[in-house]
């Protein structure tokens, strides 16, 4: 008998509703952006204390004053003119990562598109964009799912410690990389966050996000619309996704119906009214982004029913709402579809006519990020 979680959350699904709250940081806080969605036990509690596991309030948790001038520091390092020089080096390492595709395609009579094409490249280029150097990449992509996992997933105590031993070594090698930046001569991210005045835990602290949302969320957005290509579920086929207007179109429409990033959370500041309805300090709430697959509590608990299939707001939905709104709005919005973009086009470009070899494959699906975890295909 499976046991069924109560929602915890005032979940809130309208599109302009959704907005309004993301724009009233004074009476919706971030505050609880980034806790665990399920507390974290004891024994790992002592396992993060022992590595000087630390999250101060930096950026994307950060209600005070001094966010606004930490979010220009990291802004500055995805500007429109820098995304937009990027795009050669983007479509470089896609073009190598779809050539290896269809190599290992012609061999092996399958691929799994998202370790072939959709795992490395926004890695590369996130870190390149940081200023900080490209390495231990297969660690930092484990690294990232597991820390998705135990800030925004359901885990046994068993599963909980196992992640949080994981988070642990991800935040000992990141503080590292943070000592060893801020005192690089070549200008990077770290360093400026350092001569801006934060600390190494605060710097620590926005940089362990950073470098799972700044690339990990694209991979799953890579990911979810690939599949839904391969699929034919969206109206536009894999071959026509090889053109760059078609391939913004499918882009855009995931973006708007089942992004990788479908919910956020915020937390009554004080008490409040929204729609006319009282809202009580400490009252916390779930925004949908846009549409989720579904939550491990009962359908109608709070949810409007959603679960199983992704679910699409009532009318047309902007698409830059997966973004977020407001003051605490994706910095690498851009980035993310430009990347995604290029990948879809070069990936149906080399690989062309391949049909969906498992169209049932896992997904991750956690409280706020959801993605399948494999896009198997094959030639027809």
């Amino acid at each position: 008998m499976s046991t069924v979680i109560t929602c915890p959350y005032k979940v809130l699904r309208d599109p302009d509703t959704v907005r309004e709250v993301l724009h009233r940081p004074g009476d919706f806080s971030p505050a609880n952006a980034l806790l665990a969605v399920t507390p974290l036990s004891g024994q790992a509690l002592r396992v993060l204390q022992k590595a000087r596991f630390a999250l101060p309030p930096v950026l994307a948790s950060n209600h005070s004053p001094s966010h606004a001038a930490i979010r220009k520091v990291v802004a500055g390092f995805f500007t429109p003119a820098k995304v937009a020089a990027m795009e050669p080096r983007i479509r470089q390492l896609s073009r190598e990562s779809a050539a290896a595709a269809a190599q290992l395609l012609n061999s092996a009579g399958n691929v799994d598109l998202v370790q072939a094409v959709a795992a490395y490249p926004p890695a590369v280029i996130m870190l390149e964009m940081l200023g900080l150097p490209v390495r231990d990449l297969p660690q930092l992509k484990a690294w990232s799912l597991d820390s998705l996992e135990l800030f925004w997933g359901w885990p046994d105590p068993a599963r909980q410690l196992e992640l949080a031993h994981t988070a642990a070594d991800f935040y000992t090698w990141l503080r590292e990389l943070v000592l060893e930046a801020v005192v690089a001569p070549e200008p990077n991210l770290f360093k400026a966050l350092a001569d801006h005045g934060l600390s190494t835990p605060e710097i620590c602290s926005l940089g362990y996000f950073l470098l799972i949302a700044g690339q990990e969320t694209t991979t799953q957005l890579i990911s979810t619309t690939l599949f839904r290509l391969a699929e034919g579920s969206r109206g536009i086929s894999w071959d026509e996704a090889s053109s760059s207007a078609k391939a913004r179109e499918i882009v855009r429409h995931v973006l708007a119906t089942e992004s990788s990033v479908p919910t956020w959370r915020r937390v009554a500041a004080r008490d409040t009214e929204l729609n006319g309805e009282h809202i009580l300090a400490g009252e916390e709430i779930l925004v949908e982004l846009t549409g989720n697959h579904g939550f491990p509590w009962a359908a109608g608990e709070g949810t409007g029913g959603s679960s199983g299939e992704a679910t699409d707001h009532q009318g047309p939905t902007p698409y830059g709402l997966a973004f977020g709104s407001g003051i605490h709005r994706c910095l690498g919005a851009k980035l993310a579809e430009l990347e995604t973009v290029v990948v879809v086009q070069e990936t149906t470009a080399a690989l062309k006519g391949v049909r969906l070899q498992d169209p049932n494959p896992e997904w991750l699906r956690l409280l706020s990020f959801q993605a399948p975890r494999t896009v198997s295909v094959a030639r027809p």
